[in-house]
């Protein structure tokens, strides 16, 4: 079943058009990626379905009813969580305070305990440091705090954007584990991300995106073994 449908998304900052006419869906308990080349316009197009920017045209449909003209906080009730770019984690705020604002729109108590069980067994670290200011976590910390508040909304869909950036190897193939268990519990996954192979390598199927437009869709597989996408977002 189709989750998530953007149809020939438009998006501009002010007379520049970021975003040129873009389609792609995401079906129920996939793993999408968008790979490209910083600037292609990848954070763009999250931002869109995450209703924190407003398309100039097009339309993004989410279980068949469009949010496009929602606000971010009724397209979160409607079951997707953004997980931003840079983390964006709250710094004088502790672990736990941070996890807690993933469920903020939440009145069922028992269950986001239950939920705050969930993310600490995903993220064992989170409970080390839960009493701990965010800020005061490592990058990789921040980035598993960063996914695991997003999770606490219980969404059906997860938007990942960069979850790799500026983390070490070794913390981005720990990283890049966490996505393939998220993905195990049902949690359909769009992921959003610079370190091409990694994404390939964990995604159902994945677009290529350059200067606002999608250039090539295909199975994770296929564009693992594409020689133009080896030779320009896999190091050749």
């Amino acid at each position: 079943m189709t989750l998530l449908q953007i149809d020939n998304l438009e998006v501009s900052y002010g007379a520049i058009k970021a975003l040129h006419g873009v389609s792609m869906t995401v079906a129920e308990g996939e793993i999408v990626t968008l790979i490209g080349s910083n600037g292609a316009g990848k954070t763009t197009l999250l931002r869109a379905v995450s209703g924190l920017l407003r398309p100039r045209g097009g339309r993004v449909t989410f279980q068949g009813q469009p949010i496009h003209t929602l606000q971010p906080y009724e397209i979160v009730s409607r079951g997707i969580s953004h997980s931003p770019e840079g983390r964006q984690v709250f710094p004088e705020m502790s672990v736990r305070e941070n996890l807690l604002l993933g469920a903020y729109q939440r009145r069922d108590s028992a269950e986001i305990r239950r939920d705050m069980e969930k993310a600490y067994a995903l993220f064992p670290i989170l409970r080390e440091r839960m009493g701990q200011k965010a800020g005061t976590l490592s990058g990789g910390e921040q980035q598993m705090l960063a996914m695991g508040r997003a999770l606490m909304a219980r969404p059906k869909l997860l938007l990942l954007d960069e979850p790799s950036l500026g983390l070490a190897p070794l913390i981005v193939r720990k990283i890049f584990a966490i996505i393939r268990d998220i993905s195990a519990t049902g949690t359909t996954i769009f992921l959003v991300e610079q370190n091409a192979h990694m994404a390939l390598s964990v995604a159902t199927r994945g677009y290529v995106m350059q200067t606002g437009r999608i250039i090539k869709e295909d199975s994770a597989k296929n564009l693992l073994a594409d020689p133009a996408v080896k030779a320009a977002y896999l190091g050749g």
